[in-house]
């Protein structure tokens, strides 16, 4: 599957932004998707996850309460609310797709998704 993400920018600190990510193809609800961010000079890491058709959902602990992951099979769209956000979430955001997906799997790891898309940035500001 291809994904496009868009929706980042330049936030201030306590603002709010909303992520999205298009999906190609009509096998959208057969995938896993999660949301991942990268700063500087640091690793890929998960910020939250949701399973095929929505059901469940996870979020790291330093988005906990903040951050809202949700999708739209219909859309073939996965969306990502961010609230509160904070000069520390300053990183490109990737969506990620695995194909290997059981229907309530959730998906932490950046080897367990098997397609990306091209990141979009979002900078808060202090």
């Amino acid at each position: 599957v291809q994904l496009q993400a868009s929706g980042g920018g330049l936030v201030q600190a306590g603002g709010s932004l909303r992520l999205s990510c298009a999906a190609s193809g009509r096998t959208f609800n057969r995938y896993g998707m999660g949301w991942f961010r990268q700063a500087p000079g640091k690793e890929r890491e998960f910020v939250a996850g949701i399973t095929r058709n929505g059901g469940s959902t996870d979020y790291s602990d330093s988005v906990k309460g903040r951050f809202t992951i949700s999708r739209d099979n219909a859309k073939n769209t996965m969306y990502l609310q961010m609230n509160n956000l904070k000069p520390e979430d300053t990183a490109v955001y990737y969506c990620a797709a695995t194909a290997r997906a059981i229907l309530t799997g959730l998906y932490y790891r950046v080897p367990d998704y098997t397609d990306w898309g091209q990141g979009t940035l979002v900078t808060v500001s202090s």
